[in-house]
């Protein structure tokens, strides 16, 4: 805990200080979080679009809480596999499919499919609703594992010579999925400016990812033949 203070303390001792490197990452961790959040919340709104009330409040619970967790727990998986030989130029590769769905989710757009009043902006998410509460229920923590993983390997990837920036912004993304993912939603849907500048934050994070998994001295393809 101590560790894990002192880096929070002194990333953000830069950030006051004017560090250009600590800014950008702070600032690429920011945008990721709302938009990622923003996406979240819109699947899982449209997957429970087709339930009762009472059983689409459930899982539109269900979805909220699974995430906060999911992304908890790969946070404390995914910041140790990236000291590991390769990994770092692997999570840059999974970071270009992230984007290329996200691409064709601002270009094609969805179909009307009476979306969830809960959310907003999930009525053109192209995502099908579960006919059944079990059938829902599945489908969100199956979208939840896959959503959060791409949130938490962004922002480690954005943040990874800054640890505490890091571990705020993963704090910011757990807070925004539990309070301010519909409201974040709703903007997402009206200005889609903001998915495009996210989209070009997070491909910009891959390149970063692709480009320092291969040279760097530590974790780069390059050191296995060196």
């Amino acid at each position: 805990m101590t560790e894990i203070w002192g880096h929070i303390v002194n990333d953000f001792a830069g950030l006051f200080s004017g560090s250009a490197s600590a800014w950008l990452a702070f600032g690429q961790v920011i945008l990721i979080d709302i938009v990622l959040a923003g996406d979240n919340a819109i699947v899982i709104g449209a997957l429970a679009a087709g339930l009762p009330a009472d059983q689409r409040k459930k899982v539109i619970l269900i979805g909220i809480i699974a995430a906060l967790v999911l992304r908890i727990g790969f946070a404390l998986v995914v910041t140790q596999l990236l000291q590991v030989i390769g990994l770092v130029f692997a999570g840059g590769v999974l970071l270009l499919w992230v984007a290329w769905k996200m691409y064709r989710e601002i270009v094609q757009g969805g179909h009307a499919e009476g979306g969830s009043p809960e959310v907003d902006g999930d009525e053109h998410s192209g995502v099908r609703p579960a006919k059944s509460f079990a059938a829902a229920a599945w489908a969100v923590a199956i979208a939840d594992v896959s959503m959060s993983l791409d949130n938490v390997l962004a922002v480690a990837g954005a943040a990874r010579d800054h640890p505490g920036i890091l571990m705020v912004g993963l704090v910011i993304a757990v807070a925004l999925m539990g309070i301010a993912a519909n409201i974040i939603a709703k903007y997402i849907e009206r200005y889609r400016w903001i998915a495009w500048i996210g989209l070009l934050v997070i491909l910009y994070v891959a390149g970063s990812m692709i480009y320092s998994g291969i040279i760097d001295h530590d974790v780069g393809l390059l050191r296995l033949f060196s």
